[in-house]
């Protein structure tokens, strides 16, 4: 869906009747706040022109829909603009907060469904608070939620309705001028933020039929040439001459061999840090010899979502101007039964060196991990590491489906961390490293299993607890997303599937530094 910026600079005509006759939009759109006497379309030149079309005021057109302007609320009616009956959408902002403008550009986009053209005066005025006290809704959420929320991923017959075709914004330019809004770099950034989740969605969602590792790979090269990135693929030859053994023991049941694909982003100028980025990409998901039960096993293309998220964050990173030097690593490997799998009671050697007992084959996303971490740890010299992976059933009963764990000792790390999901929309939960859990995960035979022994449970923190063993004193956070890494339902941006957790707020957090 082409996102367009029309600014209303007032004149004979007014722009958004201009707009919609230009671009021969069936729809326009205009704001809805709650008040204390009931809900009100702002008092701007897009309102005034629609007002003037109608038979009653907008506040009594609500009032017959017991509208309260809430976000993703939406009232209809027809209306004649530019000699031409059209759809006038009355939709809710809430108090115009980023999730509430999210929410209401998902609804318009949903609404908008099959038309070629829809056009949306954009909520200003008295929501959040500008540089100077002034007031201004940031257009950035509402271009996101509209773009995700008319995201598809159809294999065969289109869906009934095609997504919305052109989504024009309209904005004031006096308003915008007075709170220091730039409203066209804002729908940029918005943009550029629902194209990476979009793409971690794309590439999550391909069938594992198609989605190997190599493909992977190929996925990833074709970004760093269309962004400037440069890449480096690990093939099988390479990973058992480096000691990647996690890599090679959780591939080994697979006839398609891993990979670890290394991307590399230097900014312009001199990097104020270097950040390394690294993504679980397994991708299928059998459980190897510890099956799934078939259930189980339907979402497991979506097992390498961490690493779909890695990729798209490096694919964004310089149209952002993003300071920071970032690496990106994915782990990528498909877990399979076969006379070669790896066994229960197997010793891998990691990357490094360090042992560890497998006790479940189905625990694989840590053991391709731990080969990453130790990499960026003792080759990459960087600053901090961020990790995501879908890696516990844990992490998803503690959390649910909409939050992520995360896991860190660094306080100002998980404040960060935590901030920019919260902006993002994309939220995350710290949870505990416990020390007293560490005893869970001693082996026998190697220096950690890579599941807790019985009596302790915590799955989602013994897993962050194996993962602590291979950075070893860099500044670190583990993402478990495995419960907001997919979804059942359309709710707000959210669509069925994959949903990119991870991509929006990793790109809030390295874009503030």
């Amino acid at each position: 869906m082409p996102i367009e910026t029309r600014v209303h600079r007032g004149g004979a005509g007014g722009t958004l009747v201009q707009t919609a006759v230009e671009l021969g939009a069936e729809v326009v759109a205009l704001p809805v706040r709650p008040g204390s006497e009931g809900p009100s379309a702002a008092a701007s030149a897009p309102a005034a022109e629609i007002t003037a079309a109608l038979p009653c005021t907008l506040e009594e057109l609500l009032a017959l829909h017991g509208a309260k302007g809430e976000p993703g609320e939406i009232v209809s009616a027809p209306v004649r603009v530019g000699g031409q009956v059209r759809e006038l959408l009355l939709y809710g902002v809430g108090a115009a907060s980023p999730a509430d403008l999210r929410r209401a550009g998902a609804a318009l986009a949903r609404r908008g469904r099959g038309r070629s053209a829809l056009v949306a005066a954009l909520p200003g005025g008295d929501s959040a608070e500008g540089p100077d006290g002034d007031s201004a809704a940031d257009p950035a959420p509402f271009v996101e939620g509209a773009l995700l929320a008319g995201y598809q991923f159809k294999i065969g017959a289109p869906p009934p309705k095609a997504p919305l075709g052109t989504l024009a914004v309209l904005t004031d330019a006096d308003a915008d001028a007075d709170a220091g809004t730039d409203v066209e770099a804002a729908v940029e950034r918005g943009t550029a933020r629902a194209r990476a989740t979009a793409l971690a969605r794309d590439l999550t969602n391909t069938p594992a039929g198609e989605k190997d590792p190599s493909w992977l790979a190929a996925q990833a090269e074709r970004v760093a040439a269309d962004t400037g990135l440069t890449v480096r693929v690990r093939g099988e030859k390479e990973l058992v001459e480096g000691g990647f053994g996690g890599l090679l023991a959780v591939g080994s049941g697979s006839v398609r061999p891993p990979r670890l694909i290394e991307l590399s982003y230097e900014p312009d100028g001199t990097p104020e840090r270097h950040v390394v980025l690294v993504g679980k990409g397994i991708t299928f998901d059998s459980g190897g010899l510890s099956l799934k039960p078939n259930d189980n096993m339907k979402t497991m293309k979506t097992d390498m979502a961490g690493g779909g998220v890695v990729i798209a964050v490096m694919a964004a990173l310089r149209g952002l101007g993003v300071r920071a030097r970032v690496t990106g690593l994915v782990a990528a490997a498909e877990n399979m039964p076969s006379g070669s799998s790896m066994r229960p009671s197997d010793v891998i050697t990691h990357f490094g060196g360090k042992t560890s007992e497998v006790l479940n084959t189905d625990a694989e996303g840590r053991l391709v991990l731990a080969d990453a971490l130790a990499y960026a740890d003792a080759e990459l010299d960087p600053d901090v590491i961020v990790d995501v992976a879908t890696l516990t059933g844990a992490a998803k009963v503690a959390l649910g489906l909409r939050t992520g764990a995360l896991f860190t000792a660094d306080d100002a790390l998980a404040a960060a961390l935590t901030g920019a999901g919260a902006a993002a929309g994309e939220p995350l939960w710290r949870l505990p490293l416990v020390e007293d859990y560490r005893v869970a995960i001693d082996s026998d035979v190697a220096d950690v299993n890579n599941i807790g022994r019985g009596g302790y449970g915590a799955g989602a923190i013994t897993a962050a607890l194996f993962l602590r063993e291979f950075v070893g004193d860099r500044a670190w956070a583990h993402l478990d997303i495995a419960g907001p890494g997919r979804s059942t339902s359309e709710d707000a941006e959210l669509t069925r599937g994959a949903t990119g957790f991870g991509a929006r707020l990793l790109l809030d957090w390295l874009a503030a530094a």
